[in-house]
Order: structure tokens, then sequence, then C-alpha cells
């Protein structure tokens, strides 16, 4: 789903996705999608957890940056998130089990936070 030429920060940013994702599938998670993209919103990862759900925010910050990475997903960036999550779901006949990640990758450290954003889903 990635365009032909990225840009470096596209470029980056999937590479840290691709990075979240290995991480995961290590943990046993499998892969729904990537990139999932509607007009209100996206999540970079989806993925089963046994029976469930998860959606996955990947963020990456420098070692030594001013604010962590799980830290700097505001609650604007929320919203987008669990509207996305929504918008996905719609595709259920029953809505399965689910929950939102976040997975923080300061410098070369990676961080899983399960059940990171409470949606009420």
């Amino acid at each position: 789903m990635w365009p032909t030429r990225l840009s470096r920060k596209q470029e980056q940013g999937r590479q840290w996705e691709d990075a979240a994702l290995a991480y995961l599938q290590r943990h046993g998670l499998v892969l729904v999608e990537a990139n999932f993209r509607c007009k209100l919103g996206e999540i970079d990862l989806i993925l089963r957890d046994g029976t469930t759900l998860v959606f996955v925010e990947v963020r990456q910050r420098a070692a030594g940056a001013q604010v962590c990475a799980a830290a700097s997903i505001g609650p604007a960036k929320i919203r987008r998130i669990v509207r996305a999550a929504q918008v996905y779901l719609q595709r259920f006949s029953r809505m399965p089990p689910c929950r939102i990640d976040v997975v923080a990758i300061d410098g070369n450290d990676i961080e899983w936070l399960r059940n990171a954003i409470e949606a009420g889903m």
C-alpha cells in the first residue's frame, strides 16, 4: 500500500513499522493489515493476538529526545486512531474482541504497551 516512491520521512516510518511488526510477530501476533487508511484516520498495523484484533500505533523518537515516543501521542491523534478502528470494525457482523496497543521506539529500544489507548469499543 506504500507509494512506489517514498519521501525520506516515509521510508524511515516504514522501517520503524517493519521493526515493530517483526517485534510483534516474534511475540506471536499475526499480521492482518498494514497502513489501513480512511477519511477519519489511519492505523499503522492491524494484527491478531489469538482471537483478539489488535490495532497498533507505532511511534518513534530519537534517543534523548525531549518527549518519549509513547508520550508523543496527543488527544487528536488518539481520536483519529479510535475513529479509524471504529470504521475498520464496521466490516464485521459480530465485533471481535479488540484493543489498541502502542509500540514505542525510543532510539533502539522497543516497548510494547498493550491496551495503551482505552476506546470503549
